[in-house]
Formats: C-alpha cells, structure tokens, sequence
C-alpha cells in the first residue's frame, strides 16, 4: 500500500527519518505491504508554505497520505505545532509527531478530531525517543487502568546528575554536555525541568486523562545548586534523581511534578545513570511494570516516527487481513 508522505520541520529527525525509510524499504514492502514516499518538506525557512503542503498532499490520490511533524516544542502554548495537527487532520490525512506540545496541551480535542476524521493521531516518538511507551499501553494492556506512573525523563539533566555524583563541577560538565551535543546550547528548557514537564504531562494526558499543561505540573529543575546534593546523595548510599512523576487522587483528578528527588539505593531508577531513561507504570491489574532505554539518540526517534506509520498501514487493513498476519 502506498504511502504519501508529507515532513513538516525537516531538521535532524526529519531527515533521518527519510533516510530511515529509504534503508528500511524492502523490509518495509516485505513484511509491512507498505511502500512510503516523501512528497514534500516544510520548514520556517525552506519548503512550501506548511498550509500548502497539506494541499498538496490532500490532493494526492495515494490510499494513505501522513504528515509528519517533527519541529520543536514551545513550551508556552504548544504552537505552531498543534495547528500543523489541526490542519492535517482537517484535510484527511493521518499526524505523526515527535513534538510533545500537541499531546501536552490539546490530546484530549485532537484525539477527538482525529477519531472523527476518521485518521490516527499518533506521537510515540514524544516520550523516550522510539521505546514503546503509548504503543505498550495501547497495545498490549486492554482494560488496564494506569494509576499513575514515575521515571527519568530527561536524557541531559540525568547526564549531568551522574557527572556531579562523581564529582565533576556543574559548570564544566553542562559544557562538556554541550560539546558532545548531548545539550543544546541553551539548555534551559532541560534544566528547568521544562522538558520533563512536557512529557509528564503527555503522559498523564494519554495514559490517565488528565487533560492537563506543562505549566500545570509541580516543577523544580537543576542548577549548580544540585552538586553538592547528589554527591550528598551517594555518600548516604542513595541516589539524587530528577523525577517525573503523576499520580490520580480521586475521579478526574491528577496532580503530577519533576523535581530532584532522593531515591534508595534498590529504587530501580536509582541505578539509571548518564543517557539513560526510565518509566515505571502503576496499574491496578498488572502492579509497577517498568520499561528502560539504557541509551536514545536520533535513530531511535526516527524509528519511533516510523513505527507510527506501520501502526496506522496495520490500521488500514480489512479485518480478515490483520488476522491472516497475526503471529
């Protein structure tokens, strides 16, 4: 089946994501029945204007047409993202985005159009790069209520967190952070707690109807204040971590926050360390299921993006079709 592509922000994720498409095509066509082509790219500086992207790919008579949005959070408002959604779905065409804005301010009125539109609204590459977080939940736990959940978010912060237990100065280790281009070279959004705050509020939207922002979530990020705590922290055979973390009190009620916390020792998000991220879900059938990504880097958001298009070709299939290739 053919698949119209259409990339909106066509930076280190857009590209390689086209790139991932093309050396992953024949296993694509193979096991998938899906053959994918990008049609078109926007971006504030080059490509079409994103509106008349959409156009053209609404005109395309290809049986499945997707924007993938991949340009950077704003942390104010989540724009011009959710517009791009806005947007795509209102012309028929299935969204696929790495940015956290749509599902951290509007996941409850985008899901809904999406639905009625008759498209899918997906975003697995929001949370830990291509870890299957919302496909884990989505997939593979029907009926299960998620009632709340914890984990390390934030590849940068956990980075220098490490580098200050071990003794290394805030200063210099943010430096070297930005050197190797683990952090960007304002990095504010990560060490306010920002960043983090962003997916926690993804995640309690999607996992646990939250219907909440970022700006709703209880949040104290790090500074060269943090030195001297996590090495405090280690020396008292425990850990300083910088938590996401949410919680439902009662009915419709979530409360969620990141802030540095001390764990325990045998906290399994103690023991994750450098570029490494976490999420421990709390559901009432299953306990605390916890999943882990010892590693992320652009490949892995990539795929994420990618997974999301094999998703919605499987959603396409007839019925009888998706029993055949059942394992």
């Amino acid at each position: 089946m053919q698949a119209d592509v259409a990339i909106i922000g066509y930076g280190r994720v857009g590209r390689r994501f086209e790139r991932l498409l093309d050396e992953r095509r024949q296993k694509l066509e193979a096991d998938h029945d899906l053959s994918a082509r990008v049609v078109g790219t926007a971006t504030r500086r080059a490509g079409p204007p994103v509106l008349d992207l959409i156009r053209q790919l609404e005109r395309s008579d290809a049986p499945l047409r997707v924007v993938v949005e991949t340009t950077t959070l704003n942390i104010a408002d989540g724009e011009p993202a959710i517009s791009h959604v806005k947007a795509a779905i209102a012309a028929g065409c299935h969204v696929i985005t790495a940015n956290k804005g749509p599902a951290a301010f509007a996941y409850a009125e985008l899901q809904a159009a999406a639905h009625a539109a008759g498209v899918s609204f997906l975003f697995e590459g929001a949370v830990m790069d291509g870890i299957p977080i919302f496909n884990l939940v989505r997939e593979t736990m029907p009926a299960v209520e998620i009632a709340g959940f914890r984990g390390i978010v934030n590849t940068t912060t956990n980075v220098i967190i490490s580098a200050l237990e071990d003794g290394e100065p805030f200063g210099p280790a943010l430096a070297r952070m930005q050197a190797e281009g683990i952090a960007e070279a304002d990095a504010s959004l990560d060490l306010d707690g920002w960043d983090a705050a962003a997916k926690t509020a993804a995640l309690a939207n999607v996992l646990m109807d939250a219907d909440i922002t970022p700006h709703e979530v209880d949040r104290r990020g790090i500074d060269e204040h943090t030195a001297p705590s996590a090495r405090a922290a280690k020396a008292a055979g425990r850990r300083l971590r910088l938590v996401a973390e949410a919680t439902r009190l009662a009915g419709p009620i979530v409360v969620a926050s990141v802030k540095p916390m001390e764990l325990e020792a045998d906290d399994v998000l103690a023991g994750i360390r450098g570029s490494a991220n976490a999420l421990v879900l709390r559901t009432d059938l299953l306990g605390e299921v916890a999943i882990c990504q010892l590693a992320g880097d652009l490949t892995q958001t990539a795929y994420a993006l990618m997974s999301d298009l094999v998703t919605i070709r499987r959603r396409s299939a007839p019925p009888a079709a998706r029993v055949r290739r059942s394992p």
